[in-house]
C-alpha cells in the first residue's frame, strides 16, 4: 500500500457478513477505525490521555464486495490538516484489490471541546507521514 504509512491486516469475522455473504457496509467503518487507532498509536502510545480526535465526518466509496476468506488490509494516511482538524484517507484492499476508499474528518478535543491541534501532535503526524505538515 504505497503512500500509506500505517497499514493493518484485518481478519474478516463471520459476524461481519450480511445475509448476502459479504462484509456489511457499516463494518467497513470499523476496519477504517482500526487503521486510525494504529495511526494514533504511532503518534503517541498515550494518545488518549493527551487529548484526542473524534470523527466529525466519514465518506466511503464501496468498490467491490469483501468475503469471509478474503485477505484484507487497511491503510490510513493524513491528507490535510487544519487548525483543529485533520483529514485522513483510508484504503481497504481485499486480495490486493481496492474494495473501499474512505475520507474522514477528525476534530481534536481537549477537555471535551474542539481545540487547536497541539504543535507536538502536528510534528509527530509529520514524522509518521515522512514530511512536515
Amino acid at each position: 500500500m504505497e503512500g500509506f504509512p500505517v497499514v493493518v491486516h484485518v481478519d474478516v469475522r463471520f459476524r461481519d457478513l450480511d445475509p448476502l455473504g459479504h462484509v456489511n457496509n457499516a463494518v467497513h467503518l470499523s476496519y477504517m477505525e482500526l487503521a486510525r487507532i494504529r495511526y494514533f498509536q504511532r503518534i503517541s502510545p498515550d494518545w488518549l490521555q493527551e487529548g484526542h480526535f473524534v470523527v466529525a465526518r466519514m465518506e466511503v466509496d464501496y468498490l467491490k464486495p469483501i468475503y469471509l476468506e478474503d485477505e484484507v488490509r487497511v491503510g490510513a494516511k493524513v491528507v490535510g490538516i487544519g487548525r483543529s482538524s485533520l483529514k485522513m484517507e483510508h484504503l481497504i484492499l481485499a486480495n490486493g484489490e481496492p474494495a473501499a476508499r474512505g475520507l474522514s474528518v477528525l476534530v481534536w478535543l481537549d477537555e471535551g471541546r474542539p481545540a487547536p491541534l497541539p504543535e507536538a501532535v502536528r510534528r509527530r503526524i509529520g514524522e509518521v507521514e515522512g514530511h512536515p505538515l
